[in-house]
């Protein structure tokens, strides 16, 4: 994990990734936010890409690849395994089943997006700080 690497924000609707570049900008974190439309696109960035990213947080809901899919692909990849990247899903779909879906694939963390900015402020900061403070394998 590279606590300064950029935040992977894995989104296809256009004014949730608004929404979610105005906590950023307010939160006023140095991680440069890159936002995919699709897990297709996130999981062709981090085959291609040299860049250690600091996190990844992943809707579930989204065309080509969606997020337990892309969960999984990141999970069985050896090469993308060891760069230790925390997936934290980020959705509305809240019901037992995706938790539970979401748990059994090891995710670090399953947030429900919020519809107030305050409140989206607050788990995004939460996030944040939380891992920017935890250890990794690859800190040594």
């Amino acid at each position: 994990m590279n606590k300064n690497g950029p935040v992977i924000v894995i989104e296809d609707d256009a004014d949730d990734q608004e929404m979610l570049n105005k906590v950023f900008k307010n939160l006023n974190y140095q991680n440069e936010i890159l936002y995919f439309f699709d897990g297709q696109e996130a999981l062709d960035y981090l085959n291609t890409t040299d860049r250690l990213p600091f996190l990844i947080l992943s809707d579930i809901n989204m065309p080509k690849l969606n997020g337990f899919e892309l969960r999984n692909k990141l999970k069985t990849d050896a090469d993308l395994q060891i760069k230790c990247i925390p997936y934290l899903f980020f959705s509305t779909a809240l019901n037992q089943k995706s938790v539970i879906e979401a748990y059994s694939m090891s995710a670090q963390g399953f947030f429900v997006k919020q519809n107030s900015m305050a409140e989206l402020e607050k788990t995004i900061s939460v996030i944040m700080q939380y891992w920017k403070k935890c250890a990794a394998p690859n800190d040594f």
